[in-house]
């Protein structure tokens, strides 16, 4: 394909990416995945050794959290285990076969466990269905590193699942279970009340069982295990011409989050840890003081809750009140708090500071762009002070950097007023000596007027300085003049190596251009007797400036592909800008202190190497 990635994190993110947005039309294209990544998986073992170890750690990084998210345990089961097998081969076989060792036990214990819930079950009239309830290698291996606890210490090694009629008889079987053996206080749970996410419902219960040891068990209807073995997909219904079903798409809501925010992350690292978050992290359920669930990562503080609740909430949220007492907002939320914020109309908005402090993406999206929003005034008065300031300092009229000439300017930038570009150098996004360039570039042609013609080699960047001119006058000879001050041109930076042509300045020199710059041709017409014969001497060693302008098809990592040829090359930059254009193309322009012709020409053929740049212009 086209895009060349900087690293594999890198490579994921750009996936996963295109992967939701495609969930977000139909939800099939994840199951279509899924179900491709599990052939992948059983057919790893004709891999490398490499290759598989690649594969196993992406599945159990993205696709096994994806499967869990979606409900699809059956798939996630295997995946986990397949990926265990290839990423630790001898652990898998020692857990394996120490857990064959105490099956023939385990199964008698579960046979006898079964015989007495069936009997109990039975005298009130409920027809169940008992079963052991094993548990997949890769659970149990990850529960031991979790705990750090011993096989034999791990208490839902063992554990049975009821399968009952009706929601009724699951709470009817649960008293049962808890009327035979003393229940385990805090290991209770009701998903059937308070289902997660991804539809899956069920009562947990552990309990100290016969011999007295740890008993898990599960209780849930028959509906209910089909979605918890298939999730998403035992619920999904399409058919041509109707819409999916309303109840399916509330309980998708977690998808809408992420698209939401997705788009604005372009860091590969943070697309993959927000993604790690809001997607694959443990939850916990609060409440709102009404009554209502709200689903939030581990970790979430009331601002996340805030946030999750409307914009404007988390906007002017000045404290919280949890379960009725007020806390501090870094305190962590956890299961059954009832959570209040406490908002103000006099509030001035969000904290910087609580971007260290939220978890969810969408709390930290937010507060960001209120700051933006918020610092925007600041940086547009910045900015017009700043363009105003380079423009008396190169020498250039301020008439050219005044509002009417920035708006076609914006929208070359991909802005879409002159206010942006303010804004964007008063926060420091661009430059204004990039933004005078530009306007020079543009405006050259129709107002000549506005530049003393003189001034055309000063509308760059700074005039050398004393010890830099003294070697440009030992190293150009101007035929018939002697110790005359000499300076280069910075419209077009000529370096040794490039044909010249020298322009005698009223009261600054001889200001030396290449032959085939624009400024000079303009004043050759003008003013022919004030042009001189100039050549470059062989004791020239002045660094000299060059602007490059790289054009390429956009990619992540373009940026970075390209710098890191200046850098293996020991080549300075003095300034980088890049920016996006249509069609996906990219703009980056580049000014380089070289010595002479032969080595700009060098760097110009190393990055003309780089993946997906076509056309490298030396620009003025």
């Amino acid at each position: 394909g086209r895009l060349e990635f900087k690293s594999r994190e890198e490579q994921q993110a750009e996936n996963l990416r295109k992967m939701f947005l495609a969930m977000a039309k139909d939800i099939r294209v994840i199951l279509i995945k899924l179900a491709d990544r599990l052939h992948n998986m059983r057919t790893l073992k004709y891999q490398s050794e490499l290759k598989q170890k690649e594969i196993a750690q992406e599945t159990l990084d993205i696709y096994t959290p994806l499967a869990h998210r979606l409900g699809i345990y059956r798939l996630k089961w295997e995946l986990e285990d397949l990926a265990f097998y290839f990423l630790e081969p001898a652990k898998y076989y020692e857990l394996s076969e120490r857990i064959a060792q105490t099956r023939s036990r385990r199964e008698e214990y579960i046979l006898s466990v079964a015989a007495i819930l069936r009997e109990k079950l039975s005298t009130i009239g409920i027809k169940a269905d008992i079963e052991g309830r094993p548990k997949n290698l890769y659970s149990i291996y990850a529960k031991m590193q979790r705990q750090q606890k011993d096989l034999n210490e791990i208490y839902d090694v063992q554990g049975v699942r009821i399968i009952v009629n009706s929601i009724r008889d699951c709470y009817a079987a649960l008293g049962t279970a808890h009327t035979l053996w003393r229940p385990i206080p805090g290991r209770f749970k009701d998903f059937i009340a308070m289902p997660k996410s991804n539809m899956y419902q069920s009562l947990h219960t552990t309990v100290v069982g016969p011999q007295g040891s740890p008993l898990e068990i599960q209780i849930r209807t028959w509906e209910m295990q089909q979605t918890a073995e298939y999730g998403i997909a035992a619920h999904w219904k399409y058919k041509e011409g109707k819409q999916r079903d309303k109840s399916l798409e509330e309980k998708l809501a977690w998808l809408r989050h992420i698209l939401e925010w997705q788009h604005d992350l372009r860091d590969a690292r943070e697309f993959m840890e927000s993604l790690k978050i809001d997607l694959f992290a443990d939850v916990v359920f609060v409440f709102s003081p009404k009554g209502d669930v709200w689903e939030l990562p581990a970790g979430s503080c009331p601002i996340d809750f805030a946030y999750r609740v409307h914009t404007h909430v988390g906007h002017s949220c000045v404290g919280a009140k949890v379960n009725g007492r007020i806390v501090s907002l870094d305190y962590k939320l956890k299961n059954g708090d009832i959570v209040e914020i406490l908002t103000s109309k006099q509030v001035a908005g969000p904290r910087r500071d609580w971007l260290n402090l939220v978890k969810t993406s969408t709390a930290k999206n937010r507060i960001r762009q209120w700051l933006k929003k918020e610092h925007r005034e600041e940086n547009i008065l910045k900015g017009k002070e700043a363009i105003e300031r380079e423009a008396k300092k190169q020498g250039v009229d301020v008439e050219l950097v005044k509002n009417e000439n920035l708006v076609e300017l914006a929208q070359q930038m991909n802005m879409s007023s002159e206010e942006d570009v303010y804004a964007a150098m008063g926060n420091g996004i661009v430059t204004p000596q990039s933004v005078i360039n530009r306007l020079i570039e543009k405006l050259r042609p129709e107002k000549k007027e506005l530049l003393k013609i003189e001034d055309f080699q000063q509308l760059k960047i700074e005039p050398p300085s004393v010890s830099t001119r003294d070697e440009i006058r030992q190293g150009i000879r101007i035929k018939g003049i002697d110790d005359l001050l000499v300076h280069l041109a910075h419209c077009c930076n000529p370096v040794p190596g490039d044909a010249i042509i020298g322009y005698v300045t009223r009261g600054r020199g001889v200001s030396v251009h290449r032959a085939d710059c624009r400024n000079i041709n303009l004043l050759c017409a003008r003013e022919q007797e004030r042009i001189v014969e100039t050549f470059w001497g062989k004791d020239f060693q002045a660094p000299f400036q060059v602007k490059l302008e790289v054009l390429a098809m956009d990619r992540t990592g373009l940026l970075n592909d390209v710098m890191a040829i200046l850098a293996e090359l020991k080549i300075s930059a003095n300034w980088v800008t890049a920016r996006g254009r249509k069609s996906n193309q990219a703009t980056i322009e580049l000014s380089l202190e070289i010595k002479n012709v032969e080595q700009l020409n060098f760097i110009i053929s190393r990055i003309n190497r780089v993946k997906d740049v076509y056309e490298i212009k030396r620009t003025s």
